[in-house]
């Protein structure tokens, strides 16, 4: 199978990546050194909506994007401030374009493409889920292809054999919820603050093993996709049973937080298997989750396979991995014309070779 080499952008000056596809403005800046990117990365910085949006339980689309007007420029100030940078020194820009929210893509888009614009420098929409999958590209030790990777968030949870950068099949999908969104409405369910999937792998912590069982969705059967609707009833009639005290509401989350992690764990090991590969990628929001990165360690120590993680930073929505998938990108000779934009839902398998 072919690999991707990095190369160096011909000005060699620094890329600024931004993120804006939901609930949070991320911007950093990152100057490509050639098989090492993640020691190029300059600045990074992120600001969460958490606060704005506890009260309605979830995010709500339009006060989303009107934080992003609000933030993402003095993000970009305090990103190149913090690099010992103007804009004026930047060689270009990347932004997310899609999947996401409508909205709230265009504020980055229409922020990125005027910036690069003004600056006279290329501009490239990059896809979220790429940025995800190769966010652990950032550390010192970074995955080569082929390999396989799980993107696994509060929107998606996808299997993807990695040929080369840009050139991704998809193995396996989810069937309904995502297995963060899954972990998001368990958690609301029994009463947990927003966020919810952090709140239920705290509580989770606290459970005894054991103490209940839910069936682990889809491992009975041949095949890679997902399907979490079906675990969130099992916990729903199992809380509604309960005497709803703290230590079953514990013991509840701990089953639930097993089942999810046994599930995912199960069809990354067929997923390798099927591939032939032995790494094995792991990005996304729920990849920070402590017993899933525990346990999938475990595994590969005794399966004999790698397991790269992003740190936890990066396991979130964030700018460095916008930065980076759009460098790889620009080097490649990629970039969008002045035309502002977005793709709020987007194939993966469709994005053209780096």
């Amino acid at each position: 199978m072919p690999t991707t080499e990095f190369s160096k952008p011909a000005s060699g000056r620094p890329i600024l990546g931004i993120e804006t596809s939901c609930d949070e403005t991320g911007v950093a800046l990152l100057r490509w050194e050639p098989g090492a990117p993640g020691r190029g990365l300059l600045a990074h910085t992120l600001y969460s909506q958490i606060k704005l949006h506890a009260d309605y339980g979830g995010v709500v689309p339009e006060l989303a994007s009107r934080d992003h007007v609000r933030k993402l420029l003095p993000l970009i100030r305090e990103a190149t401030a913090e690099a010992g940078l103007r804009v004026q020194d930047l060689g270009g820009v990347a932004y997310t374009a899609g999947p996401g929210l409508v909205g709230a893509l265009l504020v980055g888009a229409s922020v990125g493409r005027a910036l690069a614009w003004a600056l006279g420098v290329p501009a490239v929409g990059v896809h979220h889920m790429e940025g995800h999958l190769l966010a652990p590209l950032l550390e010192d030790d970074p995955p080569q292809p082929p390999f396989v990777a799980l993107l696994v968030s509060g929107g998606h949870s996808l299997l993807v054999e990695v040929e080369a950068i840009g050139q991704y099949t998809i193995l396996g999908d989810t069937l309904d919820d995502a297995a963060g969104e899954a972990f998001d409405k368990t958690a609301k369910m029994m009463g947990l603050p927003y966020p919810g999937g952090p709140a239920l792998a705290k509580l989770a912590e606290r459970g005894h093993a054991g103490a209940c069982r839910f069936s682990r969705p889809m491992t009975d059967r041949p095949g890679l996709d997902f399907s979490f609707s079906g675990l969130k009833t099992q916990v729903l009639l199992a809380w509604q049973a309960s005497d709803h005290g703290e230590q079953t509401r514990a013991d509840i989350a701990r089953a639930f937080e097993e089942a999810i992690i046994d599930t995912l764990i199960i069809k990354c090991r067929r997923a390798l298997e099927a591939s032939g590969t032995a790494r094995l990628v792991i990005a996304g929001g729920v990849g920070a989750n402590r017993r899933l990165r525990s346990e999938l360690a475990a595994v590969a120590a005794k399966d004999g396979f790698r397991v790269y993680f992003p740190r936890l930073d990066f396991c979130t929505d964030n700018g460095a991995m916008i930065a980076l998938a759009g460098a790889i990108r620009l080097a490649g000779g990629q970039h969008q014309d002045e035309t502002v934009q977005v793709r709020p839902r987007w194939d993966l398998q469709s994005l053209p070779a780096a």
